[in-house]
């Protein structure tokens, strides 16, 4: 049988706490799809597909941030969120792109975006961290 090395990290090594933020951090990113500088500099017709996309993968979002509260209350089994792995690396991902192009550009959208740039800096190595846990299996 098959152990979920990823979620032995978010529920008893305090994993949770960095995929949260990134979760929230994502919705953010969502949200204020429109305003990315990367938007605006994209071809125009690549907007309303990139918008769409953000308008349709934010309620899975919420949903997984959901599942991770109810497994940290035990209300349901840890397997539950595998199937929600994707959402957890995008989610991870962009906390991390975005925390590199506010230290690359400091364009005004990644810093608000953030919030406290030298706090979310110090996300980095959790990030990573997290990235490879939430992949592993063993038998």
């Amino acid at each position: 049988m098959s152990v979920w090395i990823g979620g032995i990290f978010l529920k008893e090594e305090g994993g949770y706490e960095i995929v949260l933020r990134s979760l929230a951090h994502y919705k953010k990113r969502l949200r204020t799809i429109g305003e990315s500088p990367e938007l605006k500099e994209a071809a125009a017709m690549f907007a309303p597909i990139l918008q769409s996309q953000a308008q349709k993968r934010f309620p899975m979002v919420v949903e997984a941030e959901k599942k991770i509260k109810q497994i940290l209350q035990n209300s349901i089994p840890l397997q539950s969120l595998e199937q929600d792995l994707e959402i957890l690396e995008k989610a991870l991902e962009c906390r991390q792109a975005d925390i590199e192009k506010a230290q690359d550009t400091g364009k005004d959208y990644f810093m608000k975006l953030l919030g406290d740039l030298q706090e979310a800096t110090k996300d980095l190595s959790q990030i990573k961290n997290a990235l490879v846990k939430i992949k592993q299996y063993s038998d």
